[in-house]
């Protein structure tokens, strides 16, 4: 089998968060974009991947046309350890993080829907058989500052039958309107985006301490600062997550070796795919380090990380971010029903787009190699 062509989606679709949007990440997203990335082989077998991500896809985009897929054209994607490794070694030269893994993640994303399709199975099955046919969900809200609306959206998620809530708020008073909100009973998460210095970070874990956060996340900058977030989990009482911003096994290694987090957080279409997730997962397990994949975003990358949750020897968490679709290319299959999300039992991711939604919400024409 051969690969003979790959094509670049670049879809952005309009979707409602329940309020005004509010500036998140230094941006106010006025769509939610996806790069679909769509591998063909000769066999008339086609995969679907999904490269990060939200406003940084042109450049994904750009590193996927110029010099990942290229290099892809007419390899065997059959043996997807090895086509890996070598992908790895020929594009280090352009770092360990960015575009060009990202662009890689979303192929090797594919080359395993491709796998599932040969094989006839669910992804889930591919590594190591589904333990559950729904994943628990958490909602992840974007950021919207003012407590009352974060009170009120905690509220109306909870009455979806949500036990977990992820805010993206930074003062107290949101903070603790969510657990006004939310009530008593259910697990509030703050994921503060690097924003801090350490000292800082140690300031405001206190100062969230009343609110009983089940972790924070990411709360020092810049988050290769391992050995200073190892401090804040040590010194403080919360448990620490992170690991969306790292640059593959070797940064969640590092990470683990100096004790920086409770929580490791991958995210399949930052770090090379399925293929560097699977090494991320074996790590956590050998370090005794709880993993909960990140997970914002609403196309294959989406229903891979279900799948790798779904595989997960630990009933854990899949993110579901709160930011409804004018329209899905993947339909409701990342939908959470009273909390939880249904592994897809179709071959390979489960779900194939629909392109009428695609062409629709496409930017562009699409970018096809060669």
């Amino acid at each position: 089998m051969k690969i003979i062509a790959i094509h670049a989606h670049h879809v952005c679709i309009p979707y409602d968060m329940g309020a005004p949007r509010q500036e998140f990440a230094g941006l106010k997203f006025a769509t939610m974009d996806h790069l679909l990335i769509q591998v063909e082989t000769d066999a008339g077998i086609t995969g679907w991947g999904e490269g990060f991500g939200h406003t940084i896809i042109p450049a994904t985009k750009a590193a996927l046309e110029c010099y990942v897929a290229p290099w892809f054209i007419g390899k065997d994607p059959t043996d997807i350890a090895a086509l890996h490794r070598e992908a790895a070694q020929h594009f280090h030269l352009f770092g360990g993080n960015g575009p060009v893994v990202y662009a890689h993640s979303g192929v090797d994303i594919a080359l395993w829907d491709i796998a599932g399709k040969r094989a006839g199975l669910p992804l889930s099955q591919l590594l190591g058989g589904a333990r559950r046919t729904e994943v628990r969900a958490y909602a992840s809200l974007l950021r919207y500052g003012a407590p009352e609306t974060v009170a009120r959206i905690c509220a109306e998620r909870t009455a979806a039958g949500f036990k977990h809530i992820k805010l993206h708020e930074h003062s107290v008073a949101a903070v603790m309107a969510a657990r006004d909100g939310a009530g008593p009973d259910i697990a509030i998460i703050n994921d503060v985006n690097c924003p801090w210095t350490v000292a800082e970070a140690l300031e405001m874990e206190r100062a969230y301490r009343p609110a009983c956060l089940f972790w924070l996340e990411e709360p020092v900058f810049p988050p290769e600062d391992h050995r200073g977030l190892a401090r804040v989990r040590r010194e403080g009482q919360t448990r620490i997550s992170a690991g969306e911003n790292a640059g593959g096994l070797h940064d969640f290694a590092d990470s683990f070796e100096k004790g920086a987090v409770d929580i490791a957080q991958p995210s399949v279409t930052k770090i090379g795919g399925i293929t560097q997730m699977r090494k991320i997962i074996a790590l956590a397990e050998a370090h005794s380090v709880e993993l909960i994949p990140h997970c914002a975003y609403f196309g294959p990358g989406n229903l891979a990380s279900i799948h790798i949750v779904a595989s997960l020897p630990t009933d854990t968490l899949l993110e579901n971010l709160y930011a409804n679709l004018e329209a899905s290319p993947f339909g409701d299959a990342m939908t959470a029903t009273g909390g939880k999300v249904s592994v897809p039992q179709g071959p390979g991711l489960g779900v194939e787009p629909d392109m009428r939604i695609v062409e629709k919400y496409r930017q562009g024409a699409v970018v096809s190699i060669p």
